[in-house]
């Protein structure tokens, strides 16, 4: 392997376990080095404190191993074993109830770069560099080997996560098998028909199941708003919970057709209504209002750049949120923006329930659900803010 070495002082956080390595802590080493190399990391005395995956960018290594490793396929195994050990000591899967999950979760799985979501008997992969791009093959078939996981079929979903210069010569698709022409799978008891080839990130926003099932224990005998809905997550669990009525907007007609197809093949005693509306413009318009509201809006905000535009845009959302809740109601509101920190997007919605003028109180504070971990040395990994706010 080629060797990159750090400026001096620069080795500080990859020895606290960091495993990102910014362009500008290299010294030398990088000149001749192609995108998606495996390469060894020494410090300024050529002490060899990591192995990485190189890349022309400001975040050039991102490190698999805090030593010398051969990225060889019982090392992929072995992460990939652990990944899933990790899961079943979790019980995230729980045969007849829930078959989907996130099975790595980049850094928090010492993957940095990719992502891994299960589907019943089909995997999805997703690289987010380049040097997993390329690893892709041997993660496959350590994939394959793990027996437990029943894993039929691979697909690779990388292209739209990889950078632009790259991207182009990539094409997504299957690895191994193919997908059954309707998957359908299982959350919380929760049937839900997946397309991984063309739904949304993998197919499915599985980080928000915790979540979803708090939405279940408030919903009995309520009424529930789900603005940004998709297929139906938080609609399907507050009908499941025994809500009354459940209105779900979505821009997006593929989404509102996924969440229909989810309705048909679950049953419910509440009524539904589906909605093609831009949430902001509905929420301004009705003087509807709800026990339950939800937003979870896309990210804002994907850049520093972008984030006061994105920061304006929440409290926005929330203002409007806030009036259509009951007395005595409560909103569930999100960021997924990285660049949004939690107590940014706390401060946030802060200033929206000052405007609003309604008394409001924390009951939960919300995140990511345990498939989707975050290394005590990575902070960055946690990405998913959330607050469930009682309102008086």
């Amino acid at each position: 392997m080629q060797i990159i070495k750090l400026n001096k002082g620069r080795e500080q956080s990859v020895l606290r376990r960091h495993p990102w390595i910014f362009s500008r802590a290299i010294q030398s080493g990088a000149e001749a080095l192609e995108d998606g190399e495996t390469i060894l990391v020494q410090d300024h005395k050529g002490n060899t404190i990591g192995t990485g995956h190189y890349q022309d960018s400001s975040l050039s290594v991102r490190l698999l191993a805090f030593e010398a490793v051969d990225t060889n396929l019982p090392f992929w195994g072995k992460r990939l074993t652990n990944a899933a050990a990790c899961r079943e000591a979790l019980n995230v899967r729980k045969e007849g109830y829930t078959d989907t999950f996130r099975l790595v979760h980049g850094e928090g799985d010492q993957l940095p770069g990719l992502i891994i979501d299960i589907y019943g008997p089909v995997a999805v992969v997703q690289a987010h560099s380049i040097g997993m791009y390329k690893a892709l093959s041997d993660i496959t078939k350590a994939l394959l080997q793990i027996e437990h996981l029943a894993i039929t079929a691979v697909y690779s979903k990388s292209k739209d996560a990889l950078p632009s210069n790259f991207a182009h010569q990539v094409t997504d698709g299957w690895l191994h098998g193919q997908s059954p022409e309707v998957l359908v799978v299982h959350e919380g008891g929760i049937a839900f028909q997946v397309n991984v080839e063309t739904g949304q990130k993998t197919g499915f926003f599985l980080d928000q199941r915790e979540n979803r099932g708090l939405i279940r224990k408030y919903s009995s005998g309520k009424e529930v708003f789900n603005g940004f809905c998709y297929s139906g997550g938080f609609s399907l669990y507050a009908l499941q919970g025994g809500a009354t009525h459940v209105v779900s907007i979505d821009s997006s007609q593929v989404a509102l057709d996924l969440l229909e197809q989810n309705l048909t093949i679950n049953t419910f005693t509440g009524t539904h209504e589906s909605l093609k509306e831009n949430v902001l413009t509905w929420l301004g318009e009705t003087d509807q209002l709800f026990d339950i509201v939800i937003v979870d809006p896309p990210a804002f905000a994907k850049t520093l750049k972008k984030r006061h535009n994105a920061i304006q845009a929440y409290k926005r959302l929330n203002m409007m949120a806030i009036s259509r809740v009951k007395k005595g109601g409560m909103l569930f509101t999100f960021s997924c923006s990285q660049v949004v920190d939690k107590p940014l997007f706390h401060n946030t919605i802060v200033a929206a329930a000052i405007e609003s003028g309604r008394q409001a109180r924390v009951v939960h504070e919300l995140g990511q659900g345990p498939d989707h971990p975050v290394s005590i040395f990575h902070p960055e990994g946690h990405y998913l803010k959330g607050l469930a706010l009682f309102l008086d």
